[in-house]
């Protein structure tokens, strides 16, 4: 028995005997502390079948714990702290910037404005964004420049330092204003306008004519962040061959790839995103943002550097939920049934595209509802606005022109004294219903989720 065995054999006996000299010069061994649960795993091809049965989530345990790691929780050895300057005016043209009291700043390690970025432009669709604006402001959240300070503190004073001259220009804030030919154009010399989507269904216009009763109505609906518990947050670091490490919160890392490559004139080989647990996104966290402008940072100061949003920069700078004003005129018979619908859709973009065009898509195609409907006229158009822009969040689109045609329904009715469920199931989709664009419609079960609802709800007709 070596002597290392002999102390955990005296131990485990509770001998009270006194140490040697060897003993002693044995390494302390702390006992292993253990989880406050017992993770269970099962037996290998007899795990627990998954359908109807509750389910751990594998990330669950760390949330319960407080072992998460978001990007505000990560800490690398030199790292810098960044903040970005916003415009504050909607529209603008910059004519002088001056950073030289920031950078004299102690504590300030670099400063980074928009002439100093290779492409200084970004978008999943148009690529019509700037990192940093470096001539015109197109929106009050529009970055001018960008400080790497040794404290978050010392970033947001240096902010403070930045002189910014603008000479303000005309802005366009009313969506529908801004598809005038004579209003100010926010990316001149191109129209406002510059995405549409139209579907036609029979004859629109003979439909209404053989209705009973026409129905027009304009519903409209507000601008909406996402606020996710975790703001937009990002790091940036390069290692000594010339690669760029971008930890981030962005739930599309393959296209902000590409998009960050774009930016900064890199192969996207030198480029490694490495998306972290997310604290929230709800489609507000789809593309990038501040992160080329956190890169260039990096590589000038050859440190990490973190960028958090605060919370009034996620309502500024981040995409939201389109506005729409929606315009249905419904023809319907006395009984109830739709006979046609013409539907004009306006979305306010913002000042950048985003995701708009997926957006405008999906709003002109599910607008008539999900009704059985002969003669169909759906327009959309979406729009640019001196404007926070708008982008991805949860349903693009389809949020906005439910609530319209749903009051509509619910409208029409009062009005002919119909009970709001029957009139639904009258003209809701059947198995085999084709839709506005012509698409055969399979496992169809609108119906029998209304009859279920009702019955849940004790349900009494009214009149």
């Amino acid at each position: 028995m070596n002597e290392h065995s002999r102390v955990l054999e005296r131990d485990k006996l509770d001998i009270a005997e006194p140490l040697s000299d060897v003993e002693l010069r044995l390494p302390a061994v702390l006992p292993r502390e253990s989880y406050p649960i017992e993770t269970l795993t099962p037996d290998a091809r007899q795990q627990t079948r998954a359908v109807g049965q509750r389910v751990t989530r594998p990330d669950g345990r760390l949330h319960g714990l407080g072992q998460t790691k978001y990007i505000d929780d990560l800490s690398f050895p030199g790292m810098l702290y960044a903040r970005i300057k916003r415009a504050g005016i909607a529209s603008a043209r910059i004519k002088r910037i001056d950073t030289s009291a920031a950078e004299a700043m102690p504590g300030v390690m670099a400063v980074l404005t928009g002439k100093e970025i290779p492409v200084n432009s970004f978008g999943p669709s148009f690529q019509d964004q700037p990192v940093l604006v470096d001539d015109l402001v197109f929106h009050a959240g529009d970055g001018v420049a960008a400080v790497a300070a040794v404290t978050e503190q010392i970033a947001n004073e240096a902010l403070e330092k930045i002189v910014v001259e603008y000479e303000p220009l005309p802005a366009v804030l009313d969506p529908v204003a801004a598809m005038r030919e004579d209003s100010p154009k926010v990316h001149a010399p191109n129209s406002n306008i510059y995405a549409t989507k139209t579907i036609r269904k029979g004859d629109v216009e003979k439909g209404l004519a053989e209705s009973d009763h026409i129905f027009e109505d304009r519903f409209s609906t507000q601008m909406i962040e996402h606020v996710s518990l975790e703001p937009h947050a990002a790091i940036a670091d390069w290692d000594a061959n010339g690669r760029l490490t971008i930890w981030a919160t962005i739930g599309r890392i393959t296209l902000a790839r590409a998009d960050i490559a774009r930016t900064l004139k890199l192969p996207m080989s030198r480029i490694r995103i490495i998306g972290t647990i997310v604290g929230g996104n709800f489609g507000g966290k789809n593309e990038i943002s501040q992160e080329p402008a956190l890169a260039l940072l990096s590589k000038k100061t050859g440190r990490p550097v973190k960028g958090v949003f605060t919370r009034g920069e996620e309502f500024t700078s981040t995409t939201t939920r389109h506005p729409i004003i929606m315009d249905y005129k419904t023809g319907v018979t006395n009984k109830g049934r739709i006979l046609a619908r013409q539907i004009r859709l306006v979305l306010d973009g913002g000042a950048y595209c985003s995701w708009s065009e997926t957006t405008l898509g999906k709003a002109c195609i599910l607008a008539p509802g999900p009704y059985k409907i002969d003669n169909v006229l759906s327009e959309a158009f979406v729009v640019y606005t001196n404007k926070t822009m708008t982008g991805a969040m949860r349903g693009f689109g389809a949020p906005q022109v439910c609530f319209a045609y749903e009051s509509q329904m619910d409208d029409i009715a009062k009005k002919l004294g119909i009970d709001p469920l029957e009139i639904r199931l009258l003209n809701a989709f059947d198995e085999g219903s084709p839709s506005p664009t012509g698409q055969v419609l399979h496992s169809v079960v609108i119906k029998e989720s209304l009859r279920k609802a009702a019955d849940r709800f004790d349900w009494e007709p009214r009149s």
